[in-house]
């Protein structure tokens, strides 16, 4: 019969070692620190609980804690963060990348603010490209090159509407507490309930929901397919 310390010894030896990752280490930390630049210099030059309201802002937050975490993980030799959690914050913020770029930023679209956009300068500039193109193009990047495949489930795709259901009802609560003459009371065009009243804005928001569940699909089906990433075979 083996002792207690013999039986610990004899675990460690047929449990496998997790390597250092310097690689997966030095990059989620240059894009967790991306969106904290970005998250910092937003602050800076605005109202913090202005900055605070915006869906932008909460999913770089995720991102930032998230691959934050992950880097951590990696260069400590500790096992990954669970799949839910590095998937859910690439697809809020990939929503994010493609409703600015797509919806936004996009003279045709409904709800453009380019001119807006396009008055941005300065330090205010830098910030809006970190967060709504280096921070998503860098989390899938990191998503699909450096982390195993196949730990999604489909039922996570349905999970993460929480974060956007959370948000949607965090706007029109905010929204109707404000003063109808606040600058900022809506964040984004398509909840101002002044402008489309409350069935289009929950109009909108079922149709970026419905996006948003198709996305975290996508996802999904992307991470079951992928192959292993080399260095991690």
């Amino acid at each position: 019969m083996l002792t207690p310390r013999t039986a610990a010894a004899s675990a460690a030896a047929t449990t496998p070692s997790i390597e250092r990752r310097p690689i997966a280490a030095a990059f989620r930390g240059l894009i967790a620190l991306t969106a904290a630049t970005g998250l910092a210099i937003e602050c800076a030059h605005g109202n913090v609980l202005v900055v605070l309201s915006f869906f932008t802002i909460w999913s770089n937050i995720l991102v930032a804690v998230v691959l934050g975490r992950g880097a951590f993980r990696a260069w400590t030799r500790r096992p990954p963060l669970p799949a839910p959690w590095t998937g859910g914050a690439l697809l809020c913020i990939s929503v994010v990348g493609l409703v600015f770029h797509l919806v936004l930023d996009n003279g045709a679209s409904e709800f453009n603010q380019a001119a807006e956009i396009a008055r941005l300068t300065g330090a205010r500039a830098v910030a809006n490209q970190l967060l709504h193109t280096v921070t998503p193009i860098g989390t899938a990047l990191d998503f699909f090159l450096l982390t195993a495949p196949g730990a999604l489930r489909w039922r996570h795709a349905a999970q993460w509407l929480a974060a956007p259901g959370l948000y949607f009802a965090f706007s029109l609560v905010r929204g109707a507490l404000l003063s109808p003459d606040a600058p900022t009371r809506y964040t984004y065009p398509f909840l101002d309930v002044t402008a489309h009243g409350y069935t289009g804005v929950l109009t909108h928001a079922v149709v970026l929901g419905a996006a948003f569940y198709v996305l975290g699909l996508a996802i999904v089906g992307l991470d079951r397919i992928r192959p292993v990433p080399r260095r991690l075979g």
